[in-house]
């Protein structure tokens, strides 16, 4: 009980400027170590021999299935974490310990489901994500191989939200950076070494998430930790209160895999045979990029989830105001920062994924393109990922909605009026106007909203 109140004490009595840099940094790092898992698969699955370009292209079709598997460590990840944040602001101890047991059953049911049903629909899948014939061999190897790992990746993702929702950033930060490590190690071992190609990628990558899930098991299982994981009856109400709040990260991430594959589509569509697999290929390397973006920021505000659900649970309105003021200071720094760099060493990134000069220079020109105006991202965090984590659903969806509507709008029309390859502003055209809408919708209409029904 005394760890309980230690936990209680340090967001109640901490200033939230040093929560947010205390939680947040770390969980910052532990994504960006936590991006290793596929730029790392990329850089040395790019420089395969013979077979690089289209080794990459494969993974970057199967990304948005694989990265859709994600969204369901995150749904019930998040959603438990943030319910969880928020019993624990109400005081309700009890609630908050069934919450971590009812996440874990259910991770573990819905990681099975997803193995079958992944592996037995492989190539269906693979063909609609807009493989070719060149590139299935290639990208069915990866797909399967990365699928058997579903299990250990939804455990490992998904309790790591429970060791940050309880103040162990740094704990959390370890387990993410046990994975990247092993993964780093393992890749080149793999790839070149024993000659297995993208499979040795998908292997490397599989059992790195299986270290990270048995680190995460042994900590929550530890004394160390307030809220310990343990096995509990099934509550119908908490599982559709996770769901309820975790429905819209989940979302998040089916919508942003559903705009990949109608970049790729309408890559292939009007880019000839050849253009179209190297534009691919680019949009591929663009995607990389845009992990290193997302996946801090996202830490950044996973990592605060915490504050904002405490502090709901608690009806404190002044702190949760703060907390969004921090929140989106710290990943505006990161965002632009990286929104310059790439502005300036597009090459170079570029080079690190590829061989040949003229789909260098093709992959940088698409980078600059698409990343002209980054900082928004930064207003998108701070605000639907800070509503969601109080489950305000109603209020974040529209917000991520809209922007996501506008890309994929782009997607549509951009090829109609200017040549394929422009298609790439989508990214800033939707950052922009996405970014101006959330800033207007929240101080003429969510602000005032959230300050009534606190008070």
């Amino acid at each position: 009980m005394s760890e309980i109140r230690t936990t209680e004490e340090l967001l109640e009595k901490t200033s939230i400027r040093r929560l947010v840099l205390r939680l947040g940094v770390p969980a910052m790092f532990a994504q960006f170590f936590n991006i290793l898992y596929n730029v790392v698969d990329r850089v040395f699955v790019g420089n395969i021999p013979d077979a690089g370009a289209v080794s990459l292209a494969s993974i970057g079709v199967c990304a948005p299935a694989l990265t859709a598997v994600s969204a369901f460590a995150f749904m019930v990840g998040i959603g438990g974490a943030s319910y969880m944040s928020i019993s624990l602001g109400e005081k309700n101890r009890k609630r908050a310990k069934e919450t971590i047991g009812n996440a874990f059953l259910m991770l573990i049911i819905i990681s099975v489901f997803l193995t079958a049903v992944l592996l037995l629909n492989r190539e269906k899948i693979l063909y609609m994500l807009g493989c070719s014939e060149n590139m299935y061999p290639y990208a069915e190897a990866y797909f399967t191989v990365y699928t058997l790992g579903t299990v250990a990746a939804l455990i490992g993702g998904g309790l790591n939200q429970f060791i940050l929702a309880q103040g162990y950033a740094k704990q959390g930060m370890i387990s993410v950076i046990i994975g990247a490590m092993t993964n780093v190690i393992l890749d080149p071992i793999l790839i070149f070494k024993f000659n297995m190609g993208i499979k040795g990628a998908a292997w490397g990558t599989v059992i790195s998430q299986c270290l990270m899930a048995l680190y995460v098991l042994w900590f929550l299982c530890g004394r160390k930790v307030p809220i310990r994981l343990h096995f509990c009856r099934v509550d119908i109400k908490i599982v559709i209160k996770i769901l309820s709040i975790g429905f819209m990260s989940f979302m998040i991430t089916i919508l942003d895999n559903f705009i990949i594959i109608l970049l790729n589509t309408a890559l292939r569509k009007y880019g000839s045979e050849t253009n179209g697999d190297a534009l691919i290929t680019c949009a591929a390397v663009v995607q990389s990029f845009m992990t290193i973006v997302f996946c801090p920021a996202q830490g950044i505000t996973t990592g605060c989830a915490t504050v904002f659900s405490f502090h709901y649970g608690a009806k404190n309105y002044p702190k949760i105001r703060q907390t969004f003021l921090y929140v989106f200071i710290l990943c505006g720094v990161y965002i632009g920062a990286m929104g310059i760099a790439v502005q300036l060493f597009s090459e170079r990134f570029a080079g690190f994924f590829l061989q040949d000069s003229e789909l260098i220079s093709m992959a940088a020109s698409c980078l600059r393109m698409y990343t002209l105006a980054l900082l928004g991202v930064a207003v998108q965090y701070a605000l639907v990922d800070g509503l969601t984590a109080m489950g305000k659903v109603k209020y974040a969806l529209p917000l991520s909605l809209f922007r996501k509507i506008v890309y994929m709008a782009c997607i549509f029309v951009l090829p109609l009026f200017l040549d394929i390859k422009h298609i790439f502003y989508a990214g800033t055209i939707s950052d922009a106007i996405g970014a101006s809408f959330s800033i207007l919708v929240f101080l003429l209409v969510i602000n005032s909203r959230l300050r009534r029904e606190m008070e």
